[in-house]
């Protein structure tokens, strides 16, 4: 794909949502950060409807570590994987307590070094709560990055890399938005909307559906 068809798939989209943003629900970076943990392999309406409750109770690491893990497995054991993921977030919220002053990391350094959190979550966070171009490649983003051919890879971090080179800097804070948005809701999995697509005469996708 040329940069000029790149440049105009990324302007439809940026017209058609100019301020895209996460789905989760969040308030602050440290809330955005255990949403983000306890989104994967868990969709965001599932985090959302958990978070509701936790949230009003406890939404700072002091306060997390305080309920305890049993307390905190209690409000997201509707979360698949919650057994893993509580105990990631209370070790989390220690060391967010001990070592950065209870204040979520700006780098991805620190914020990788974190249990529970990878290069994916790391890149939500410094995108969405920090405002740095990084590209959280997630499934959605995988098929639609290589279905469209905006960028394709073999493997997440290739299409992460290429698309950090290819896509137009002026696109760059949002696309990563614009992307998920596409996959969860365009560019489905099983059978892509092609027929309501904004981009479908743009994308270099061979088996076009009429849908």
């Amino acid at each position: 794909m040329n940069k000029e068809k790149r440049t105009e798939i990324f302007t439809r989209w940026r017209n058609d949502n100019p301020h895209p943003t996460t789905e989760l629900e969040y308030n602050s970076p440290f809330e955005l950060l255990i949403a983000v943990i306890l989104s994967a392999q868990a969709t965001d309406v599932g985090v959302n409807k958990a978070t509701r409750k936790l949230y009003p109770v406890a939404n700072t690491p002091e306060a997390i570590y305080a309920l305890g893990l049993e307390k905190l497995k209690s409000y997201v054991k509707t979360i698949g994987l919650y057994n893993a993921k509580a105990e990631n977030i209370i070790k989390t919220c220690k060391i967010l307590i001990d070592e950065h002053n209870s204040q979520v990391p700006d780098n991805r350094e620190a914020l990788e070094a974190l249990p529970g959190v990878g290069r994916k979550t790391a890149n939500v966070v410094l995108n969405t709560a920090f405002g740095q171009p990084a590209m959280a490649v997630d499934t959605h983003i995988f098929r639609v990055s290589n279905r469209t051919r905006i960028a394709a890879g073999k493997n997440v971090l290739e299409v992460e890399k290429r698309l950090m080179r290819l896509v137009p800097k002026e696109f760059l804070l949002d696309a990563h938005h614009w992307l998920i948005l596409h996959g969860r809701y365009t560019c489905t999995a099983r059978k892509p909307k092609c027929g309501s697509c904004l981009i479908e005469d743009l994308c270099e996708y061979k088996e076009k559906t009429e849908l």
